[in-house]
C-alpha cells in the first residue's frame, strides 16, 4: 500500500486526529526477540537528523521507516529491531522530534496535538505526557510518544506552548489536554 503523508493538522477536530494516530501501525517490537545483535552504525543527533557511518540520512520514507522500528529498553539503550536482527543506534537526545503543534478546543474540552519528523501524529494526555527535564545544561520539553520512546519538542514549537502555559499561569506555566494537566518546569 503506497505510503500518504498526513494532512495538514489544522482544521481537524481532536477526533480526526487520534483516529488519524490511531491508524498508522507499528511493528510489534517489544515482542521481537532475535538472536542477532549488532551495531547498526546510526545515529540520531540532538537536533533529529539521522546519520549512517556518518552520511546523513535525508530521505523522509527513510527516516519514517526507520523510525518504525525503534525500541528504547529499560536502561535507556535505543535499539532498531526486526524479526531477524537488534541493532544499537546511537541517540543523543530524543529519537523524535515533535515538529508542529495543533491547540484543538471542542466546547469545554482542549486537546494539544503533535505532529513528529516521523510523521505521526501524537495527543498530549495521560498516556502521552509533556515533561520538562535536564538535557545537555538545559530546560528541555518532552513528549512520550510511544512504550519508552520520547519526542523532544522542536523550539518553536516550545515557544508556542510556552505562550499558552504563561497565559494560564505566570508562575507556575501549565497546559491542559485531553483532561491532564502539565506542568512546564523542571518536575525532577
Amino acid at each position: 500500500m503506497p505510503y500518504e503523508p498526513l494532512p495538514d493538522m489544522h482544521g481537524l477536530s481532536l477526533a480526526q486526529i487520534a483516529e488519524l494516530a490511531a491508524t498508522r501501525k507499528f511493528p510489534p517490537v517489544d515482542s521481537w526477540h532475535p538472536e542477532i545483535h549488532g551495531d547498526s552504525e546510526m545515529c540520531i543527533t540532538s537536533d533529529g537528523r539521522w546519520f549512517h557511518q556518518g552520511g546523513e540520512i535525508t530521505r523522509a520514507a527513510m527516516i519514517r521507516a526507520f523510525s518504525s522500528l525503534l525500541l528504547c529498553d529499560d536502561a535507556g539503550q535505543h535499539w532498531l529491531v526486526t524479526p531477524h536482527e537488534r541493532l544499537t543506534i546511537g541517540v543523543d537526545d530524543a529519537p523524535l522530534q515533535a515538529v508542529e503543534m495543533h491547540v484543538v478546543e471542542q466546547g469545554a474540552q482542549t486537546g494539544i496535538a503533535f505532529k513528529l519528523s516521523s510523521d505521526e501524529m501524537v495527543i498530549a494526555d495521560s498516556d502521552h505526557p509533556i515533561i520538562m527535564r535536564m538535557t545537555h545544561n538545559e530546560l528541555r520539553p518532552y513528549i512520550l510518544v510511544r512504550g519508552r520512546l520520547w519526542a523532544r519538542l522542536s523550539r518553536s514549537v516550545y515557544y508556542q506552548l510556552a505562550e499558552i502555559a504563561l497565559s494560564n499561569d505566570a508562575d507556575a506555566p501549565f497546559v491542559v489536554s485531553n483532561g491532564a494537566k502539565f506542568v512546564l518546569q523542571d518536575t525532577a
